[in-house]
C-alpha cells in the first residue's frame, strides 16, 4: 500500500513531472488533516490537484470554485447529480478551503492501485475539472 511519502518520490519519477507538465510537492498537514501531495498541472493552466492517502484510500481532488459564486446553488445542485455520471472516474462535492465553502471535483482509488492507476486517476481529474469550469461556467456570477 502506498504512503504520501512513497507516492511523492514515484510521482517525481513519472514522466509528466520529469518533462515539466506537472510540479509536485510535499504539503504537510495539521492535526486535522494528513500530509498532502500538490500536483501542478502546468499545462492545463496551473491547475492544482491534491492528493492524499489515506489508510486504504487515495483520495485526489480539485477545486473547482467557491459556492458562493454560483447564481442559483439548487438549480447548480442538481444539475451536477444528474450529470455526474458522464464523468470518468469523477464525482462532485463541497468542502471548506481556504475559509469558505468550495465545489470540488474528486476520485478515489485503493492505496494499492498502481502507480499507473494513479496517474490515469490524475489526468481524468485534471482533463475533467477543465470541462467542467467550462462547461458549468453560465451558472457562476
Amino acid at each position: 500500500m502506498w504512503t504520501t511519502t512513497q507516492l511523492l518520490q514515484d510521482l517525481r519519477g513519472c514522466a509528466a513531472v520529469t518533462t515539466g507538465a506537472w510540479q509536485v510537492e510535499q504539503v504537510t498537514g495539521t492535526s486535522d488533516t494528513p500530509d498532502a501531495i500538490l500536483i501542478t498541472c502546468v499545462e492545463q493552466g496551473d491547475l492544482e490537484v491534491h492528493l492524499t492517502v489515506c489508510g486504504a484510500q487515495i483520495l485526489a481532488s480539485v477545486l473547482l470554485w467557491p459556492t458562493r459564486l454560483v447564481h442559483d446553488s439548487a438549480k447548480l445542485n442538481a444539475t451536477l447529480l444528474r450529470d455526474h455520471k458522464i464523468l470518468p472516474l469523477s464525482t462532485f462535492g463541497i468542502t471548506y478551503a481556504l475559509g469558505e465553502d468550495w465545489y470540488e471535483l474528486f476520485g478515489a482509488l485503493s492505496a494499492d492501485a498502481t502507480l499507473q492507476s494513479v496517474l490515469t486517476e490524475l489526468t481524468t481529474l485534471a482533463e475533467n475539472a477543465l470541462e467542467v469550469t467550462e462547461a458549468y461556467a453560465d451558472q457562476l456570477a
